[in-house]
């Protein structure tokens, strides 16, 4: 496989740290563009439906991605070495968000990291990993977060 464009999804996590640097280096050996993803995740339903539209929750989306623009360009400046870089922001939850900006930018590989929770966290909650490579149209490479 020669791989072109390489997503990476990333959170502000030592896993994702791992999956940003895993990448970056698969990027480097296959000369290969990268996309880093951060999802911001949407603020849950209220009682009141005229929330969504309240100036407060603009002022919340300005600065998560504000936070998430600062979080790809420290991405990019500790592992990207010169590599070719796009920044994918967007309001989303997290495997619909990653899935989505993967075909939209044509991904020809997800790198993402796994938190490696388990039990009844993971039971309630499934794992975005595993949901993105479950549905993924492209092959996806999950980090898992185990020691170095």
């Amino acid at each position: 496989m020669n791989f072109k464009k390489i997503l990476i999804a990333v959170d502000n996590s030592i896993c994702s740290e791992k999956a940003a640097r895993i990448g970056y280096e698969m990027a480097n050996k296959f000369g290969a563009e990268v996309a880093l993803l951060n999802i911001i995740e949407p603020i849950p339903q209220t009682v009141n439906p005229d929330f969504a539209l309240a100036p407060i929750f603009m002022e919340i989306y300005d600065q998560s991605e504000e936070n998430s623009n600062v979080l790809l360009k420290e991405i990019e400046r500790k592992y990207a070495a010169g590599i070719s870089t796009t920044y994918l922001t967007m309001l989303d939850t997290a495997t619909h968000g990653i899935l989505n900006q993967a075909e939209q930018w044509g991904a020809e590989l997800i790198v993402i990291g796994t938190h490696g929770r388990a039990g009844l966290f993971h039971f309630l909650t499934g794992s975005v990993a595993e949901n993105v490579a479950n549905k993924a149209v492209c092959p996806v490479l999950v980090v898992p977060n185990k020691g170095e």
